[in-house]
């Protein structure tokens, strides 16, 4: 049954070589004879069923397969088209079973049918018995690089990166050019956030095969992670030459322009993955934050609720979505789904939950209770939204205590309603003696606030010795208005890029208005300006002074107007009642301060709002900042 006549095995010889040379049919013609025996031939029948593979007759290629493995189950090469064949067909348990058989009748076994197995069973999600099949290759033939390098994909699946690393880099200490190894490496690498190294392995793949998609697009997030960005954008756009079917390079590529502020080319970028992947709920969540950033909110909201549509716990478009709807003034919907916050990876206060030993307040009664208000997120943020404390009293609550950055301490122990103020690091060693824990920027849902019932902002006091040290300062100046500026935010914020100002040299035609006295409250970044300012201008510089909110309040309850950025010292202005100019970038301008208003309902009075417009230039805003100038102290002489 397996003996080939001469005639008969030179008749497979030759269908062979015509199959090797991708003449199927002919291939198939010259052993479709022999098939017919009552006991073929095995080789005529394995090459009867590559051919049948080749010319897509996948069933005939099955049964001759099939065959030719009953007759001879110690014949190696039926094993590994079936396998294959099954497995192309998603018929995995099957392949498992084919695998399985290999193994128990081959002799002598080797490497490649553990790794065989190894692959199937990882395909049917069942890890650990993958891996101890490719440990199993592996003892056979420890320097395999396709086995070391596959063994490195199932370990960065199961989460185990260094050991993946390790199992790519000895991939590559076998066979320097395994372009998969370097590949993967580069992978990794991403993954660990080991940026430099990344970028040389995505390189070094590069360079062993200039069209490898994978490797382009790693490389690419590798330099968006730099902040490289028109590097990262040659990549993500390589990637795509080699391979325009990738929805990944695609969406990465929107991320990279919408960074750059080239937000209509980046909403191709989106729309284009979308076309290959319209599940894509990344792409739908990107989509919607660059129509959000390019003020077309309509569009901006369908898609991110398609995003959550797609997938219901994808924590960021929750976000994104609560800050439209905020920004919009649909505040019942926004306030509840800003809770989301706390299930976002990048949340900086996300393991608060888990670090305080008392219940998160979720509307509970508050009478005769004890609470800790814990800050959470910026400076400004916490005067804002200090209204709130008036609510924790009403309700009764027995003790309010406010843990916040030293910077507020002697600030907040004036507010209302505040029992104490103690740092992070007490108040986390003291929370198991509270009843619950709350944020101040949960209190608006709790409490049902609505735009047209918005609290009223706290009143902060400035100490009198403070007002009057600060004062000393201030009556040195001339006689006349005096205006504090600010035109640098947190150098740390994801937007200070857009929201400060560039210069104070932007500011000065606001010089020309006559009789002003101009003080710089600016601290941080932007302080050497003020200590030297453009064209040596008039500026008493008290920024480096101030230790804390409480010298500032006392300053600014000096002043007369304060212009600044969209910073803390907005809400500490607006909240000593007086008049507050704001300066907004033409992007990602922050929930709070709405859309298409030049007043704030936050602070109805007292803030007035300089919007950029989406082409124009900081220049041509502070000629418009310059004539709101002169035109307000004409008629405030």
């Amino acid at each position: 049954m397996t003996t080939l006549a001469s005639d008969e095995s030179a008749c497979v010889q030759h269908a062979a070589t015509l199959c090797q040379n991708g003449r199927f049919a002919d291939a198939l013609s010259r052993v479709a004879p022999l098939l017919d025996a009552p006991a073929p031939a095995i080789a005529a029948l394995h090459v009867a069923a590559v051919c049948a593979l080749g010319l897509n007759r996948m069933a005939d290629a099955e049964a001759w397969w099939r065959r030719a493995i009953d007759a001879m189950p110690a014949f190696d090469p039926p094993y590994e088209g079936l396998g294959a064949l099954l497995v192309s067909q998603g018929r995995l348990p099957e392949a498992e079973v084919i695998a399985r058989r290999q193994l128990a009748s081959v002799t002598p076994l080797r490497a490649s049918h553990h790794h065989r197995l190894g692959k199937v069973l990882e395909a049917l999600g069942r890890l650990d018995e993958a891996e101890q099949a490719f440990g199993q290759a592996l003892s056979i033939e420890p320097r395999s690089p396709d086995v070391l390098t596959d063994l490195g994909n199932l370990l960065r699946v199961l989460a185990r990166p260094a050991e993946a690393e390790l199992a790519y880099r000895l991939a590559i200490a076998v066979r320097a050019d395994h372009v998969l190894a370097h590949a993967n490496l580069g992978a990794i690498l991403v993954d660990m956030q080991r940026l430099p190294e990344a970028e040389a392995a995505s390189r070094q793949t590069i360079a062993l095969c200039p069209d490898h998609p994978e490797a382009h697009y790693n490389l690419g997030i590798a330099l968006q992670n730099l902040d490289r960005l028109p590097e990262a954008e040659a990549a993500y756009r390589d990637a795509i030459r080699c391979r325009p079917d990738l929805p990944q390079a695609h969406n990465n590529l929107g991320c990279v322009l919408r960074a750059q502020g080239r937000h209509d080319e980046a909403a191709i970028a989106f729309a284009d993955a979308l076309a290959l992947a319209p599940q894509m709920a990344e792409a739908h969540y990107n989509l919607g934050t660059t129509f959000a950033h390019a003020g077309r909110l309509d569009e901006a909201e369908r898609a991110y609720r398609r995003a959550l549509e797609l997938r219901a716990d994808y924590d960021d478009a929750r976000f994104g979505l609560a800050t439209l709807l905020l920004s919009r003034g649909r505040f019942e919907e926004g306030w509840r789904r800003y809770e989301s916050r706390y299930e976002q990876s990048t949340f900086v206060h996300r393991r608060t939950r888990e670090v305080l030993r008392c219940v998160q307040w979720q509307g509970e009664p508050l009478a005769g209770k004890t609470l800790l208000v814990w800050q959470e997120d910026g400076l400004g943020d916490m005067l804002q939204f200090s209204r709130y404390f008036a609510e924790f009293r009403a309700r009764q609550a027995a003790r309010v205590v406010f843990a916040c950055q030293p910077a507020l301490h002697r600030l907040m122990e004036t507010v209302d309603g505040v029992d104490a103020v103690l740092d992070h690091e007490t108040a986390t060693a003291q929370a198991a003696q509270f009843d619950y824990w709350t944020s101040l920027l949960s209190a608006p849902m709790h409490a049902g606030t609505t735009l047209d019932t918005i609290p009223p902002p706290v009143r902060f006091v400035p100490e009198p010795a403070r007002v009057a040290r600060w004062g000393a300062r201030l009556d040195a100046l001339p006689t006349g208005p005096r205006v504090g500026l600010v035109w640098k935010g947190n150098p740390k914020h994801h937007n200070d890029a857009h929201r400060s100002l560039p210069s104070l040299a932007l500011l000065t035609p606001l010089w020309s208005v006559p009789g002003v006295n101009f003080v710089s409250l600016q601290k941080g970044q932007g302080e050497d300006e003020a200590r030297h300012p453009p064209g040596g201008l008039p500026l008493l510089h008290l920024g480096s002074e101030i230790d804390d909110f409480a010298d500032t309040a006392a300053i600014v309850a000096q002043l007369d107007l304060v212009v600044c950025v969209d910073t803390s010292t907005v809400h500490l202005a607006a909240s000593l009642g007086k008049p507050c100019w704001v300066l907004l970038p033409n992007q990602d301008v922050d929930w709070r301060w709405m859309h298409d208003r030049e007043d704030s309902p936050w602070y109805p009075g007292t803030v007035r709002l300089f919007r950029r417009g989406r082409e124009e230039s900081w220049i041509r805003l502070a000629e418009r900042l310059r004539g709101a100038f002169a035109a307000y102290f004409a008629s405030h002489a």
